[in-house]
């Protein structure tokens, strides 16, 4: 297999390495995502998000890719709202969601996002149809004019004339109050309810409301025809729909005793409305993936529920449409079988399915053979692919990869030879500052860990483009610990992006230790209800590996980490000495408080059980804390509360080795969003979150004065 790549302008690096020393330029950088194509198999759409004209957050746009490689991409969208989710009908048009405003809708209905269509024979986009609320996501049938939307629904409607009262009552009254009855009720950075996410049917053109107003002032709205309305807060927000249309394969949230919750799998008929129940087990949950290109079977995930003896473990499965019967998909003597597989797509004659996973710091493109269960690995690209679509004549596979050393970009694999080519992307590769290469040692059980490291210059030279171009004398290490835990460093992240560090004369380790995926279950295993053992002691014998390299300097090291990663920093800081800072981001400090007051806590108490909260608990070792930290939190952060920064921060304030001073200042900072969530997304937060973090480390890892941004107001602005 061999991975070939464009030449052309659209594929050339730009003088990109400064990217990474200007965080403006990096925070402006074009980000693609997703991937659509069109039945034929003539056209791809991606979307590409871009910094808005105010600087503070992003808009994205539709652009269309030639499959072929031999035009450059195009735009399709220029709304000043974004655009997203885009699908294409049997027909070719074009369906995406946008809150953007039309000719007819007033600036309160461009508030949400309606459902639009870009005709396949070209045109302007048109709305099909706009509801208070918004429309949340599009299918459409492969083979059929059938096309289903995903949209919220207040429990007190039964039809959508009585979900527009109510929402217009909440919106009009500013009403934000939510009377729950169960659980969950947030979910990340969102709280849940009133209305709920349900699934509808577009059915035919509404009945204008004037029949004198001519019909070319605006193109006829469409109605919705609710399928799952009768499930209430069950519905599991998870479809897929058969290629003839006729029905949809749907998750459904069935609750349990101590507020938990499974999920099982029904099929619905979209004509009739009617739903069957296929697939419950209270020992699994399921998540439903691709119908078959002859709608009888699906190949969806049945996951053993875990404990805290037993990690989860999902596995793919064919599922029967009919009669619910399940088969397992993958041979389980196969040298892949523990891998996590996510279903992608079939091959046109239905022979085997396309699928991806993490594995060993990357994520292959597989094909798995329905009738024996053969696993066989497709790609050797070093990439990790996110997205893969089988083309109508099952000659090509079209996805979105990425890797360490690229961000994410439209590429063709062929079937017949493996050959991997990048097609014509809207967003070029940046040129990097530096090199990445690969590490590795044994851990203290034997098992193998496995890190990425990257090292600024190339080839051991600082990279020509930057301005203060790092020597070649050993860098100071960052170990960065991925988050999760259920994870790996294998692709590349805006939001934890080590060429930023590197640009700035770093080494960054990246280390997937004990719990990471992509490495069989046992590895997973190591670390299960453990989370102080075994991936604590993988993190240092990597890290020992990296210092012992002649071009990093083991004298100047930190650790980082955020969510998971975090807990394990502040693990870090209670149990060794030997890093001069450590940034701890959204971090889990004390889990007795986290299991009940995280968004999801049932899952979690299947995992921590109590014998781990109390000795696994990074707070019980606060006193041994004498290295300064940085700790870093959004209020919005729903995953791991506020309550667990708060609380980190005033008992290193009170009983760490490294106390408040009589003024009540301290070598611990803490850096507080107000209205961010767990990953900082807007763009003006995240450059001053690289900021801060940047003069954390300087100060503490190579002993220079601190340049915080003025945007903090804690220092004067630059004379002019």
């Amino acid at each position: 297999m061999t991975d070939t790549t464009s030449t052309s302008p659209a594929a050339a690096s730009p003088s990109g390495a400064r990217k990474f020393h200007d965080l403006d330029h990096f925070v402006a950088f074009p980000r693609l995502a997703g991937l659509a194509m069109s039945p034929d198999g003539e056209r791809l759409v991606t979307t590409v998000s871009t910094l808005d004209a105010q600087g503070t957050g992003y808009t994205t746009a539709l652009w269309e890719v030639d499959p072929r490689g031999g035009h450059t991409a195009r735009r399709l969208t220029r709304g000043s709202a974004a655009e997203s989710g885009p699908t294409f009908s049997a027909a070719g048009d074009l369906w995406f969601t946008s809150a953007r405003p039309d000719e007819s809708g007033s600036a309160e209905d461009a508030k949400t996002a309606a459902l639009w269509r870009l005709p396949a024979d070209g045109g302007e986009a048109e709305v099909v149809t706009r509801r208070p609320g918004g429309v949340s996501s599009v299918l459409c049938a492969a083979d059929a004019d059938v096309v289903l939307a995903a949209a919220p629904l207040l429990p007190g409607a039964a039809d959508e004339d009585q979900h527009a009262a109510l929402q217009t009552a909440r919106t009009e009254g500013e009403v934000q109050a939510i009377l729950h009855t169960g659980y969950p009720v947030r979910h990340w950075d969102h709280d849940l309810g009133p209305a709920r996410p349900h699934l509808f049917a577009v059915d035919g053109e509404e009945a204008p409301d004037d029949a004198a107003v001519p019909a070319t002032v605006e193109p006829p709205r469409r109605r919705l025809r609710a399928l799952t309305a009768d499930l209430g807060t069950h519905y599991g927000d998870e479809a897929f729909l058969s290629p003839d249309g006729t029905r949809a394969l749907i998750a459904v949230t069935l609750p349990e005793p101590a507020a938990d919750q499974r999920t099982g799998l029904a099929v619905v008929d979209v004509a009739a409305g009617e739903r069957r129940m296929l697939a419950d087990d209270p020992a699994s949950t399921y998540s439903p993936g691709p119908i078959s290109p002859d709608g009888r079977t699906a190949v969806v995930t049945v996951t053993r529920r875990p404990v805290p003896e037993r990690a989860l473990r999902p596995m793919l499965h064919i599922l029967d449409l009919e009669t619910g019967a399940l088969t397992p998909l993958i041979d389980e003597s196969s040298a892949e079988a523990e891998l996590w597989f996510t279903p992608a797509d079939w091959l046109p004659d239905g022979s085997a399915v396309i699928a991806l996973a993490d594995r060993d710091g990357r994520g292959p493109v597989f094909r798995l053979d329905v009738a024996d269960g053969t696993v066989t690995v497709l790609t050797d690209d070093e990439a990790t692919w996110s997205e893969a679509i089988v083309s109508p004549d099952g000659a090509h596979v079209y996805g979105v990869r990425a890797s360490y050393a690229f961000p994410n970009e439209i590429a063709r694999l062929d079937l017949a030879d493996g050959t991997v080519t990048r097609l014509e992307n809207p967003v070029r590769r940046p040129e990097l500052p530096g090199r990445l290469t690969e590490i590795e040692t044994v851990a203290e059980d034997g098992a193998r860990v496995r890190a990425w490291l990257a090292l600024p210059g190339t080839e051991g030279e600082g990279a020509p483009d930057a301005p203060d171009a790092p020597s070649s004398s050993p860098a100071p290490l960052l170990l960065w610990i991925h988050g999760g835990p259920l994870n790996s460093w294998n692709a590349w992240s805006w939001r934890w992006n080590p060429w930023l560090l590197v640009a700035r004369g770093y080494a960054v380790l990246l280390p997937d230790p004990a719990l990471s995926t992509g490495y069989g279950q046992e590895f997973i295993q190591r670390g299960w209800n453990a989370w102080g053992e075994k991936p604590y002691t993988d993190l240092l014998a990597i890290t020992d590996a990296a210092e012992t390299r002649d071009d990093v300097d083991a004298t100047r090291t930190a650790a980082m980490g955020g969510s998971f990663g975090g807990y394990m920093a502040n693990w870090v800081a209670g149990h060794t000495d030997r890093f001069d800072a450590i940034v701890t981001h959204a971090s889990l400090w004390a889990l007795d408080q986290f299991g009940p007051t995280t968004d999801m806590s049932p899952f979690w108490r299947r995992q921590i059980d109590p014998t781990m909260e109390a000795e696994h608990s990074p707070h019980r070792f606060v006193s041994e804390i004498r290295t300064p930290m940085l700790v870093i939190h959004g209020d919005k952060d729903y995953r791991v509360p506020i309550g667990e920064g708060l609380r980190l921060w005033y008992e290193l304030l009170e009983q760490s080795g490294l106390p408040a001073d009589a003024d009540g200042n301290t070598v611990h900072r803490f850096l507080y969003f107000p209205q961010e969530n767990h990953w900082v997304l807007t763009p003006h937060h995240a450059k001053l979150w690289y900021q801060v973090v940047i003069a954390f480390l300087a100060e503490h890892v190579r002993g220079e004065a601190p340049e915080l941004p003025t945007t903090l107001g804690l220092t004067p602005p630059a004379s002019e």
